[in-house]
């Protein structure tokens, strides 16, 4: 590798990290409280009856979203797709850590660019996660890896993740 590839290397990895902190701190302290967790969404995901997605509910991380498994977000990618606002708000950190890792499997740019969804899954948010957000989606829209979510990146930063300040 070459020096000039290895000092870009360097940066971007420095801008992920501080990206990543930047979440952490708006999101330090979220609970899931009475949100969908990370099991039940699965169980609601495959048609689980209610007894089942309880058992599932027993098993989720309710006080931390530290402590979720990067092998267990990828296990569950699908539940983003079937969070309420609670569990989403929860969530959401660890997923967007992950993928600025490199470590979530999926990407993120589909789920924070569905306008049909953003009333259900991010009413929740403060405008300094919503700002976080933001911001993580100007990173990605700036990857290769995003190259053909760019325009519903840049679709939904105009239409939905305004920034709040």
């Amino acid at each position: 590798m070459c020096i000039a590839s290895q000092i870009r290397h360097a940066l971007a990895l420095a801008v992920n990290e501080t990206l990543c902190n930047k979440i952490r701190e708006a999101f330090a302290g979220v609970t899931l409280g009475n949100g969908i967790g990370l099991q039940q969404a699965q169980g609601i995901d495959l048609y689980e009856d209610e007894a089942a997605c309880a058992r599932y509910r027993a098993s989720d991380e309710r006080e931390d979203w530290t402590r979720i498994p990067v092998s267990e977000l990828n296990r569950c990618n699908s539940s983003l797709s079937f969070f309420d606002a609670e569990g989403m708000r929860f969530h959401l950190p660890a997923y967007l850590i992950a993928d600025l890792q490199g470590t979530y499997s999926f990407g993120m740019a589909f789920c924070l660019t569905q306008p049909h969804d953003y009333a259900r899954y991010f009413r929740l948010l403060s405008d300094i996660q919503r700002k976080v957000v933001r911001e993580f989606l100007l990173h990605i829209s700036e990857e290769s890896d995003y190259e053909f979510d760019r325009p519903h990146i840049l679709r939904a930063l105009d239409e939905y993740w305004i920034d709040p300040c």
